[in-house]
This record gives C-alpha cells, structure tokens and sequence, in this order.
C-alpha cells in the first residue's frame, strides 16, 4: 500500500504539511502572544491563529519561501483586528441599560452648575475661551489647537493653564457667593 499524497509541492525535502507542522510547532505560542496584544481571551487569540494556519494551508499562492512565519503574523495582526472592530460594533450597538431617573432637584442644580460653567467661560479673555473650549469640549490635542488658532503650541499651554485658573477663581467665588446667600 503506497503512501497517501500529500497536498501541495515539496519545497526542499519537506512537503507542504511537513512545513506546516514545524511553523505550527515553532511558531504558535508567539502567534497567540501576538494575537494577545490585541484581544483579551486567550480563546480568541488561539482561534485567531488557528484560522491564519487553515488559511495558509488553504492558499493556492503560496508566500515565498523563508518567508511563510511573516505571513503568518500578518494574517493573525489582521484577524485579531477584525475581531476587535466586530466587537466594537456589538458594543455599541448593544443596547445601554436605562439609568436611573434623577429627580427634578437635582436636574436643576445640574443645569445651574452647567450654566455657570458657560458664563464663567464666556466671561474668559478670547484667546482662554477658545483654548478651553478647544481643548475639553472638541477634546483637541496641544498641536492641533495651535494649528486652529494660529498660535504656538506654547501659547496654547499657557492660554489654558491662565484660562483654568481663572476659572477655578470664579467659580469657587460663585460658590462662596451662594453659600453666605
């Protein structure tokens, strides 16, 4: 009885399921630790290695030779990756438990403390203003508020550092003002 074939060609004197074999045995645990960076459960990361191995048996092109581990951390990047955007997207699209209703003192006291939040700004010297607006309302970076505004990326530290302190005066002032009333 003859040996059953084997898929693929034999690059040197190994066959493909040979080469197979000896990047699985040579190369798996890394592939998971790899895949681990990305996702959170070691079931996953193997299951994302697992699949690079199925698709690089199932290739008709093959990787050059010498090359095929590369290729293999590639395809398992790209697989941790897929899975990662598809739970991002089940996360948001889950639905978010409904939070408990506040009562109406406390909406108000909310929307009063918002309010002298954004007349404490308003109030700010321009350049502060923008700056802090920039900063934690659009959540920009340093450089791309000085690319906005035309301004240093020093200025913008400064405009902000001035800025919050400014506003911390005011509104401790606004508090104490609230409380002797």
């Amino acid at each position: 009885m003859s040996a059953p074939k084997r898929r693929g060609s034999p690059r040197g004197s190994d066959t493909q399921d040979d080469l197979l074999v000896r990047l699985f045995a040579d190369h798996y645990k890394d592939l998971v630790r790899l895949a681990s960076l990305l996702l959170d459960d070691v079931g996953s990361c193997e299951e994302v290695v697992q699949d690079a191995f199925v698709k690089l048996h199932t290739l008709s092109a093959r990787p050059e030779a010498g090359k095929e581990a590369a290729y293999l951390r590639s395809m398992v990047l790209n697989g941790a990756r897929s899975r990662m955007r598809k739970r991002m997207v089940r996360q948001r699209v889950a639905l978010a438990p409904v939070p408990p209703a506040s009562s109406a003192e406390e909406g108000a006291l909310e929307r009063l403390g918002g309010e002298a939040l954004l007349d404490a700004v308003r109030s700010l010297p321009r350049r502060q203003s923008e700056v802090l607006t920039l900063r934690y309302y659009l959540d920009l970076s340093e450089a791309e508020i000085a690319g906005t505004l035309g301004i240093s990326p020093g200025s913008v530290k400064t405009h902000a550092s001035r800025g919050l302190a400014a506003l911390e005066r005011k509104l401790t002032a606004s508090g104490a003002n609230e409380a002797t009333s």
